[in-house]
């Protein structure tokens, strides 16, 4: 847990993202000593691989303590009320250690993956947390109107009729997070949920996150106020005494999601660099990224932008930077996909 110059706590967890064939006892090792060393939580992704699931449901046997979130699971993979399966049966697995956290994904994965459609994110969204919800809450057969996921489904065989869980719910309130990046969608969030999952958070941009976020808050039948709202927050660590070395570490990954992560007209991740002031380089970069030209996309990503998302240097600059966050809307840290001896060096200089 961060505190620093007097600033709130802020929760340090882990994300190891996709599944990315690593060895499994370098993994097991890895979270059961993240468990030992007071990280408060560990999260998986999916795109399309490995699902979030399966990996977090192995890691979650290899700990007692840590939560357990999904950072995303995609809406478009599944039924609202399979999602709400899946959660329940994790939490009741883990012994109420469960996060469900959800996202829309993208039109290129929703549509060319999943085959579903992509229109009307923001509306899809507050349709299936709500059957979420009510598949878990338990107080009734479940019924939707509809027009995204209505149930029962209208013009079928006839057959199908409304369904309560046989499934007791461990937590009926079990936790429901939304992966946002706009403004929009955080605002929803804040209404609608219990935390918002972001991507790279460029500290130059929480006046925005706050913003939207009040903006939530202030909506009628908003389910959460800020005192009890989370903001996750995925941070990349390089511990070097040379900047520049640290920081070529992470640019072609800070290149791919800024170019090549999502169609140029619509990429969310994109966005988030363009709101925050460099629309020039994030242009550069989705030009290099399209022609293919990928060192020089890497090369176009400029150290600001590095040191506004991640956490770069020596140790002692590293250490004076945490303080950022304590002053940010953040309110957990998660650390990405660290090796084990990078978790055992911020779990020294973060949790203590």
């Amino acid at each position: 847990m961060v505190q620093l110059d007097g600033g709130k706590c802020v929760q340090v967890g882990i994300s190891l993202g996709y599944w990315r064939h690593a060895p499994r006892e370098e993994v097991s090792q890895l979270v059961t000593e993240a468990d030992r060393l007071g990280y408060d939580s560990i999260w998986t992704a999916e795109a399309y691989g490995s699902d979030a699931l399966t990996p977090l449901a192995w890691l979650g046997s290899r700990t007692s303590r840590m939560n357990l979130g999904t950072a995303v699971m995609q809406m478009p993979a599944r039924a609202p009320t399979a999602t709400a399966m899946a959660a329940m049966t994790l939490d009741q697995f883990s012994g109420g250690r469960f996060i469900l956290g959800l996202g829309v994904s993208g039109p290129q994965v929703a549509e060319g993956w999943y085959g579903q459609a992509f229109a009307h994110p923001l509306a899809r969204t507050r349709e299936y947390v709500g059957i979420v919800r009510a598949t878990i809450a338990r107080e009734r057969e479940v019924e939707a109107p509809g027009p995204y996921y209505p149930l029962p489904l209208p013009g079928g065989t006839g057959l199908g009729k409304p369904l309560k869980s046989i499934l007791h719910p461990l937590r009926t309130n079990l936790p429901v997070y939304l992966g946002a990046e706009g403004p929009r969608n955080m605002a929803l969030a804040a209404e609608i949920a219990d935390g918002l999952l972001t991507g790279n958070y460029p500290h130059r941009h929480d006046h925005m996150v706050r913003k939207a976020l009040a903006e939530g808050f202030a909506r009628p039948g908003a389910r959460c106020q800020a005192l009890n709202f989370k903001v996750v927050a995925p941070v990349a660590v390089v511990i070097d005494d040379d900047v520049e070395r640290a920081a070529e570490v992470l640019r072609p990954g800070l290149a791919l999601t800024i170019g090549g992560m999502g169609a140029r007209a619509q990429n969310f991740h994109a966005n988030v660099f363009a709101r925050a002031g460099w629309e020039a380089e994030v242009a550069s970069i989705q030009d290099h990224y399209a022609a293919g030209r990928h060192k020089d996309a890497a090369a176009a990503v400029t150290l600001p932008m590095i040191e506004e998302v991640a956490l770069i240097g020596s140790r002692a600059k590293v250490r004076d930077e945490l303080a950022r966050w304590s002053e940010s809307a953040v309110t957990t840290l998660l650390l990405r996909r660290p090796t084990l001896a990078l978790a055992r060096d911020f779990a020294e200089l973060a949790i203590g």
